[in-house]
């Protein structure tokens, strides 16, 4: 067994880095973000295992701060010690393959959405579930007398929004209650946030083939209207269609909207289904 006897910085071990697209000397990162990112970023397909040194030199950074960095990045699994020196972790798989895969349903889905929005006049989103929340893909155009702040990569509770809701009543009962657990806080006066309640309305999905709506439970003056995409398997993402209402009389066509969005999410799935070979 090889030992690694890491010693106090010598003079050679200074920060090195340079800007890689002007070669100048490059500030030293200080944030343990930024030099987990040299750290990845040193790794390439011509060199997927690198030693100490390697790293080192890679990165510019000293060894001790590297070796440090490193004995946290294998504990949380972004690298792996192997006999020949560390590699990418499993858990840069994991995330890469997710990555991927929102990727490419945002780029089947965003031409999808964008004309339906354009035909409809209505700000469409597409969301994936994230735990306890829904986090936002797409935004697609639309217009509202209502400013709705929703951006891409913006985040809100499940519970509170037509998405969120569509994509837990695709779940069984019991994970949809370990998704809703500890999450029911209202966001405005018409958010259900008993527990009983929003097991009902989630039936109520169901029994609608998945169609969920919002009025204002997540922001005042705006309703939404949503389905999931799914084939024979569990919903991936849904998509919604969000515009102005009036408290109980809404300014949605609830019945046209969904069938709308019914079409773009089959279409979506025929899409998706044939890259993956398999239901999507």
């Amino acid at each position: 067994m090889t030992v690694e006897i890491v010693t106090e910085p010598a003079p050679e071990d200074l920060w090195t880095g340079s800007d890689r697209a002007t070669g100048a000397p490059a500030a030293p990162p200080t944030s343990m973000i930024e030099r987990m990112t040299l750290i990845l970023d040193a790794f390439d397909a011509t060199t997927p295992t690198l030693t100490l040194l390697g790293l080192a030199e890679r990165t510019g950074l000293p060894r001790s701060t590297v070796h440090r960095i490193l004995d946290q990045m294998i504990r949380l699994r972004w690298l792996a010690h192997t006999p020949g020196g560390y590699r990418l972790g499993l858990r840069v798989l994991e995330l890469g393959g997710l990555a991927a895969e929102q990727n490419e349903l945002r780029e089947v889905v965003a031409p999808l959405l964008y004309e339906l929005s354009q035909r409809t006049g209505l700000i469409g989103h597409l969301a994936v579930l994230d735990g306890r929340e829904v986090l936002f893909l797409d935004r697609a155009g639309g217009r509202s007398r209502v400013a709705i702040p929703t951006r891409v990569g913006g985040r809100l509770p499940a519970h509170s929004t037509a998405v969120g809701k569509a994509l837990l009543a695709t779940l069984e009962p019991g994970i949809a209650e370990a998704s809703l657990r500890g999450n029911t806080v209202p966001r405005t006066a018409r958010t259900i946030v008993d527990r009983a309640e929003l097991h009902r309305e989630l039936t109520r999905i169901r029994n609608r083939q998945g169609v969920a709506v919002d009025t204002e439970e997540s922001l005042p003056g705006v309703g939404c209207v949503a389905v999931p995409i799914r084939g024979r398997g569990v919903a991936v993402a849904a998509i919604s269609l969000s515009g102005t209402v009036n408290g109980d009389r809404t300014a949605l066509d609830t019945a046209r909207l969904a069938r709308a969005l019914a079409e773009v999410a089959k279409e979506a799935a025929r899409t998706l289904t044939p890259r993956h070979g398999r239901p999507f």
